[in-house]
């Protein structure tokens, strides 16, 4: 049986632990196929590298897939779990390993994010805000304004777009400045975040009129696109080559996420 090792950030947030856990009990149990395993890069425990080994302990010709729960690619793809693969087939040389693309960018994210808008009172005509959590990496950038794209699309109107950390503009400077702009306008913000945690809360103290919940909301069943976008990317295309073959023959790599090609 090949393994999914689901990996996670992690937060010290109960709730956002737990809705997080339950995304990977829904995709277990929708995945009779696969064993799927719980990790993360920060704050909980056990870290991919401490679940990886334990796979390959049991089976060195293990075939695992390293699965992102994360809405980009940035540094804790290309850097903690590229590591984590690397290591491992240093040590194990005979298991397959991939490391698969992020959450996001994608469609049936937005669809949630719009649903999340409609849940806390969004209406046309309001001014929306894209909130991410952001990154240094600039192509994990450009991953948050694709999805910036696909919620003006959904929204059919121009949405703003600010970071919580790590790139311009902040949520905290642009909210103010639209309502300034528009005092007859509410200002609604879209959280794209995967669960509740610190940069929810942050949102929330942003002074927005509205701020949607993240796309695994507290006491919400998982959505059933979530489900479907980690199990595609399980089963799909990898972030490249990290294969035995290719660590072993020392092929030269030109993706940061241990790929022997480009991340996307």
């Amino acid at each position: 049986m090949n393994t999914a090792i689901l990996a996670s950030h992690g937060t010290d947030n109960k709730a956002g632990a737990v809705s997080i856990a339950e995304l990977v009990r829904a995709v277990a149990n929708a995945s009779a196929e696969l064993e799927v395993l719980e990790a993360f890069v920060d704050v909980q425990t056990p870290d991919v590298p401490t679940v990886l080994g334990g796979v390959l302990e049991s089976n060195s010709d293990a075939t695992v897939a390293i699965a992102p729960l994360l809405l980009a690619t940035g540094y804790h793809v290309r850097k903690d779990i590229a590591d984590a693969a690397t290591e491992a087939l240093a040590e194990h040389s005979s298991a397959q390993i991939s490391i698969v693309p992020a959450l996001g960018p994608d469609a049936r994210l937005v669809e949630v994010l719009v649903q999340r808008l409609g849940e806390v009172g969004y209406q046309h005509g309001d001014l929306v805000v894209l909130a991410v959590a952001g990154s240094s990496d600039a192509r994990a950038q450009e991953e948050s304004r694709l999805v910036q794209l696909m919620l003006e699309e959904q929204l059919g109107h121009s949405v703003e777009l600010a970071f919580l950390s790590a790139a311009e503009p902040k949520l905290k400077d642009l909210v103010p400045k639209l309502k300034f702009q528009h005092p007859r306008k509410r200002v609604v913000v879209a959280a794209y975040l995967l669960a509740d945690g610190y940069f929810a809360g942050v949102t929330k103290k942003s002074g927005a009129h509205l701020v949607s919940e993240p796309l695994l909301a507290t006491d919400h069943p998982v959505p059933a696109q979530l489900i479907e976008v980690v199990r595609d990317r399980v089963a799909g295309p990898t972030t490249g080559c990290l294969t035995a073959a290719d660590f072993a023959a020392g092929k030269p790599w030109s993706c940061a996420a241990g790929c022997s090609s480009p991340c996307r």
